[in-house]
């Protein structure tokens, strides 16, 4: 199975929406969603049945317009609608003017009195309305097109009742050319005028809201750069990014961002990663260290490998997961989906019966018909079809300016609901590689003094000790001579003088007498692993190194247990280790010695007894365990964004996102019952107001009204998911 999204042009409601994801998933081999607020459809499906093409023939089939492959890069038309409303603000306010000065005791145009010149009042107001009708012949258009297709949606309520209310108008105002004067307050051009600026305007509002939600989407495909350096048999020649293959040897000087993922072949840098990491310290790169596309190189000289290109680099990755993840549906909006579903066709039986029933009642025709189509137009369920997609196209955007990718928007919904939190130990509560802990330097050398020197025999080891000391590593010093004593540690030479750098073995090798073994034992007892410094057979420093537990691991777990969530640490530690990292960091349930297959049945022991489980892993050793969990949470820094099995990738290796997810998840579901609160309710109350079941009361609405209650019920829902952005 492949997956590809469309663009699709033309939805305008949950109706459309409907529509296309029904039709596409009807045909052999496709699994469609489809996403209003996006205007585009994740599409699943089998490349032996079908073609790309085949799935763009069945969106045009289904009555809409598919746009082509999704492409991040390619910037999307200019839309002049902004100015068009502006201008048509004017064309409003002259036609509000003209059909109601004389109901509010205005100064009357006298050429346009509608007693005294009736015909050029007519006429006035067919000029005026005939701009909006061709500003709103896409509505049309798209409305009658989808009566045709049998879908009829929110622009087929708006197409039947603009066009309703204009022919009628231009027949009275034919019937008053001819002499038939008495019709001249039968005439309801600007209401026609008003429903179609009043439906641009919430669209025009709903767009920029979309617009906004992608801005993150946007950054990210502006961070790297359009061409990069290559390194030829001739020297340099600059190249763009199209022309860069895997496995070209690029260069980056200082100042320039690196042009694509790869790995250092040679040279030593310091790179801004914070648009990917969120760490605002430069990080110290060394040979076969890996580079991100869009980093900056601060200080050094680098030739670098490219691994990997365009559509698979790590910003492509997380671009495509974000877009995705708003194209998922979540449970609560196939709630909404089904609701819509039959939504339009009810609101087109009710103006209908209403029309039928007003005239039956002996009501005429002129006050039929404006009844049927403020039904119509004030039942238009816009509102309700962005409820949700909407809010969930927030969250993803700010979930990912926040540093988490969220492949699913089910996961927004799930979150909420889970109880349990795992945690893996190494790589997770830890950082997973070792660190110095504690250092006691009996020398007459500066600390960091001491720990370049060491650095500089260590960068000459494969042993996964000597990671700890790589960021000290200065190219400067050079050690000759360098030996790996097999079992007990490093030798090398440096100004002339023999460093030994290894275990307490050392001593018996070197026939010298320990006398650090207090030291020792205290950095044993804390879980260290040993690591003795030997200048011309003197101790100049003994050095702790451990897998340090991440610095803000333990506020973490606290505000965990505050919120009620149980915690619990899995580890193929040794029970003794686990039990002290599990102490230090206040965690009372302690699963030590379980292989990676074993985690996995933990966490199917907690789903069996009805938890609803996160488990939070490094995405490799853990992809059982992630992918069994209710919500499974990656800790990969984002260097394997791809291949990672968890529904959930921190991007910033930062614990604390597990509570902004929690966070967001909490405000995205509120957010959506509101939006579907509201938007149910203003139907609830509107729709009868729109059949006149109020009249008794002095209640009623017209046509231009119902537009304008319309759009401010859209407002509503724009404004209020908007909250996501800015909620803390």
């Amino acid at each position: 199975m492949k997956k590809v999204i469309l663009k699709i042009d033309g939805m305008s409601c949950s109706a459309c929406q409907n529509r296309v994801e029904k039709y596409l998933n009807k045909q052999d081999g496709v699994n469609a969603s489809v996403n209003l607020v996006m205007a585009q459809a994740l599409i699943e499906y089998d490349d032996e049945k079908v073609s790309t093409e085949d799935l763009e023939r069945f969106v045009e089939e289904s009555g809409y317009k598919s746009l082509g492959v999704y492409n991040e890069e390619i910037e999307e038309k200019k839309d002049n609608t902004k100015y068009y409303l502006i201008i048509l603000a004017f064309v409003v306010v002259l036609l509000m003017y003209i059909s109601m000065s004389h109901m509010i005791r205005l100064p009357i145009i006298p050429f346009l009195h509608m007693v005294k010149h009736p015909i050029n009042y007519g006429v006035s107001l067919l000029i005026l309305t005939i701009p909006f009708i061709i500003f709103g012949f896409d509505i049309i258009k798209s409305g009658i097109n989808k009566l045709i297709h049998k879908s009829p949606n929110m622009d087929s309520l708006v197409t039947i009742g603009v066009l309703t209310s204009f022919i009628y108008s231009l027949v009275n105002l034919i019937l008053i050319i001819l002499g038939n004067n008495n019709l001249v307050e039968q005439l309801y051009f600007e209401s026609s005028a008003m429903i179609i600026y009043f439906i641009k305007l919430g669209r025009y509002i709903d767009q920029n809201a979309k617009e906004k939600t992608k801005e993150a989407i946007k950054k990210l495909v502006q961070i790297t750069p359009q061409s990069a350096i290559i390194k030829t048999k001739s020297g340099e020649k600059e190249v763009t990014i199209d022309e860069v293959k895997k496995g070209d040897i690029l260069i980056c000087k200082p100042g320039m961002k690196v042009a694509v993922d790869g790995v250092i072949v040679d040279g030593e840098t310091h790179l801004d990663e914070t648009f990917i990491t969120g760490e605002s310290i430069p990080s110290k790169k060394c040979k076969n260290d890996k580079v991100i596309a869009g980093s900056i190189n601060l200080d050094g000289y680098i030739e670098y490998k490219a691994e990997r290109i365009g559509p698979d680099s790590t910003i492509s990755e997380i671009v495509r997961l974000v877009v995705e993840s708003t194209s998922t549906k979540a449970p609560i909006q196939k709630l909404a989906d089904k609701v819509s579903g039959v939504f339009v066709p009810s609101i087109f039986i009710i103006a209908i019966l209403t029309l039928i029933f007003y005239l039956i009642l002996g009501k005429t025709l002129n006050e039929s018909i404006i009844s049927f189509v403020t039904v119509l137009v004030v039942a238009c369920p816009c509102a309700l079809g962005l409820a949700t997609p909407l809010a969930i196209v927030v969250s993803a955007g700010r979930s990912a300016k926040e540093g988490i990718l969220i492949k699913t928007s089910e996961i927004l919904e799930n979150a909420n609901r889970v109880d349990t939190i795992v945690f893996d130990k190494t790589g997770t509560l830890t950082n997973g590689t070792l660190k110095i802990s504690k250092m006691y330097n009996y020398s007459k050398y500066k600390d960091n003094e001491l720990l370049n020197i060491v650095s500089s025999i260590e960068n000459n080891s494969t042993h996964p000790i000597a990671h700890a000391f790589k960021e000290y590593y200065d190219s400067k010093i050079k050690a000759d001579n360098f030996k790996n004593i097999e079992g007990i540690g490093l030798y090398g030479i440096i100004n002339k003088k023999e460093l030994y750098i290894g275990n307490n073995k050392l001593f018996k090798k070197l026939n010298i007498k320990n006398s650090k073994e207090k030291d020792e034992k205290e950095l044993l007892e804390n879980g260290n692993s040993i690591i003795y410094v030997i200048e011309n057979k003197n101790i100049i420093a003994l050095i702790g190194v451990k897998d340090i537990i991440r610095d803000n691991a333990k506020s973490v777990i606290k505000d965990l247990k505050i919120i009620g969530k149980e915690v619990i640490m899995l580890s193929g530690d040794n029970e003794v280790t686990a039990k002290l990292i599990a102490k230090e960091l206040d965690i009372d349930n302690v699963i030590a010695n379980v292989l990676p297959k074993e985690k996995s049945k933990v966490i199917k022991d907690l789903l069996t007894a009805n938890h609803k489980v996160m488990m939070i892993g490094d995405g490799i050793n853990d992809a059982p365990s992630l992918a069994a969990s209710t919500i499974g949470v990656s800790m990969n820094g984002g260097t394997d964004i791809a291949g990672d099995s968890a529904d959930v990738i921190l991007i910033q290796d930062d614990l604390s996102k597990i509570i902004t997810l929690l966070n967001i998840s909490k405000k995205t579901i509120r957010i959506i019952k509101e939006n579907l609160f509201w938007a149910f309710i203003y139907n609830i109350l509107m729709i009868p107001i729109a059949i006149g079941l109020l009249k008794p009361l002095g209640i009623t609405i017209t046509p231009m009204v119902a537009s304008i209650s319309m759009t401010l019920s859209s407002l509503c829902v724009v404004l209020n998911s908007l909250r996501l952005r800015r909620d803390k």
